[in-house]
């Protein structure tokens, strides 16, 4: 979950400034009604955790105007008014295959505060604000990235072309000229975010009418649109390829600004596919949502007045409570709208992205009424789960490792090559499954093993006392598509290759296997984890499906052990194919 500080006096100024009082140890208290979890209070300010589908609550401004309603009772508009700057963004048709999602936003009149020192707050507010769009709504800005500008430093209307590398500007905290090839070879953000522009073999860019580069999206803005503490105008543009993330980052990024004093004005953005849209749309939008769906979630019969209160509480407006005239005759979902049924019509701020099913609505109103307010109720609903046939394998198998006196442990799919390879002096079984952004160099990839994962886990548990006797059944990834593997690993001093072999015996005789036509056969030398000579592989129908041992001292090192370890890494979805389920 995206982790946020709120500072009491950036709040306190917000609220005071929309004529509300700001309580702090209200707010920790109640914050986590909202849709938070408070990590720590001091003097300073408030260290937050936002639920992932509430990113309207990422920022001070937006997450005061939500407290306002919930905390306080106080009514919020879901729209916001907005005008016409009578500005213009073309976009260049050679966008649609480079980022075609394109929109823009005016915000005049901001109040950044009167002292220096608020008027800072006030930016690096912002900046974190529009940081933590990114990294959510916006796929760290692989599905929209924003750009904030001091329109006082440009000259409408604009533009957005597209350019080659060798195309050059002065980019945000730098002071010379740089290309865009420099810029994505050399600039921190460049290099950051350098993936994004792998495949294009030329760039966006947008352009005022001096043909000054206000922004090289998703990259970098231009240095002289930089927000100073003389600012109180701004330019907003989002780029991206998806519409709800676009949409959503424009419209937080300008209710932030309102908050502040700003208003709003539209663009008119001429798009690549000759479509004309005036954006920043501020309208709130209709739901509609009927008494049998609320009824059957949440166990209870609501009148209209409460359901009001719930939604005015969660910054919306109940708008009509009627008889449903344009629905189905017979409803098969539990959305549908029957005709004859009663239906109620509400109206939720657009910048509320999270809203995209009535049952969400749904959800508003029950946080909004207060779960503790709800009758304590078994669920009416009755759902019959019939198991996978997968289940009754695994299941099997993690009995059997835990008869063995073997610790259950999970641990992440995500490893990397050195760990799953190089140490292991493993080859791969299939093609790696590679990320595409990894945040640290520890998770890189896929893993193909679990075995690998265990010893990580030993590793790490090494300051405690032996034995350590744990096992683990879990996904792995070969090729791009999942399956499934289970491992144990001892470390143990009076363990050995026989006591891997009696593990792996009875583990395949409780999976159901003849040991009489298991096949054991031993490993070559250096070809895996294990001690020469003291190394082996399960063989069922002719077919490989594991292997067990004694772990080689030089294998061990590399993790940072040095006890004896006897170890096992079975596939199990190959087992479950080669043997016949004895209980069917």
């Amino acid at each position: 979950m995206p982790t946020i500080t709120l500072n009491h006096s950036i709040l306190r100024s917000i609220q005071e400034s929309n004529g509300a009082e700001y309580d702090a140890a209200d707010w920790v208290e109640r914050l986590s009604s909202i849709g938070c979890v408070v990590e720590g209070s001091d003097e300073e300010g408030i260290e937050i955790e936002v639920f992932p589908d509430r990113p309207d609550l990422l920022g001070h401004e937006t997450m005061a105007r939500a407290a306002r309603a919930f905390l306080q009772g106080e009514a919020q508009n879901p729209s916001v008014e907005t005008s016409d700057s009578g500005m213009t963004l073309d976009v260049d048709p050679s966008l649609e295959n480079v980022r075609p999602i394109i929109l823009a936003a005016v915000v005049k009149g901001v109040n950044t505060g009167e002292k220096t020192a608020e008027k800072d707050d006030f930016i690096q507010s912002l900046m974190d604000h529009q940081e933590k769009l990114h990294m959510s709504l916006g796929r760290r800005r692989r599905f929209a990235s924003i750009g904030v500008h001091d329109l006082a430093t440009l000259s409408p209307p604009f533009r957005v072309v597209i350019v080659d590398g060798s195309h050059s500007f002065v980019p945000l905290a730098m002071s010379e000229k740089m290309s865009i090839d420099e810029i994505l070879s050399k600039h921190p953000k460049g290099v950051e975010y350098a993936h994004l522009m792998e495949e294009l073999e030329s760039y966006p860019v947008i352009l005022d009418a001096n043909d000054d580069i206000l922004s090289f999206p998703p990259i970098i803005n231009g240095n002289h649109t930089t927000v100073s503490e003389s600012t109180s105008d701004f330019f907003i543009d989002v780029t991206g390829w998806n519409q709800r993330s676009v949409e959503a980052s424009l419209l937080l990024i300008c209710l932030s600004l309102a908050e502040r004093g700003g208003t709003i004005e539209q663009v008119q953005v001429n798009g690549w596919d000759g479509q004309i849209r005036m954006t920043p749309n501020m309208e709130a939008r209709e739901h509609r949502v009927s008494d049998r769906l609320i009824e059957r979630i949440l166990g209870m019969t609501l009148e209209s007045k409460e359901i009001s209160a719930a939604i005015s509480r969660m910054g919306g407006n109940h708008l009509a409570s009627r008889a449903v005239t344009d629905g189905v005759n017979r409803a098969e979902r539990w959305a549908d709208l029957e005709v004859g049924e009663r239906e109620h019509v509400i109206a939720m701020p657009r910048w509320r992205s999270d809203i995209m099913h009535p049952i969400d609505i749904v959800e508003d109103i029950a946080i909004g009424y207060g779960y503790e307010n709800m009758p304590n109720i078994l669920s009416a609903v009755h759902l019959d789960a019939i198991p996978l046939p997968s289940a009754h394998l695994h299941r099997r198998a993690r009995e059997s490792m835990r008869s063995l006196n073997l610790q259950e442990t999970q641990s992440l799919t995500l490893s990397n090559d050195r760990v799953q390879f190089e140490h292991t002096r493993w080859n791969k079984l299939a093609e790696t499954t590679i990320l595409a952004n990894p945040i640290t160099i520890d998770h890189t990839m896929m893993r193909q093993r679990i075995l690998p994962s265990l010893l990580q886990l030993l590793a790490a548990n090494r300051h405690h006392e032996l034995p350590q006797r744990v096992y683990e059944l879990g996904t792995v990834v070969h090729d791009s598509h999942n399956g499934t593997r289970a491992a144990w690993a001892c470390a143990e001093v009076a363990g050995g290759f026989s006591a891997a072999k009696g593990i792996a015996q009875a583990f395949l005789r409780d999976i159901g296997a003849d040991l009489s036509e298991v096949e054991w056969k031993a490993t070559e030398p250096n070809d895996g984890p294990w001690l020469t000579g003291r190394g082996a592989k399960a063989i069922v129908a002719g077919e490989e499906v594991g292997q067990f041992g004694e772990l080689d001292p030089f294998v061990t090192a590399e993790f940072g052990l040095r006890v004896p370890i006897q170890a096992g890494d079975f596939d199990i979805d190959a087992l479950g194919r080669l043997i016949p389920d004895p209980v069917l």
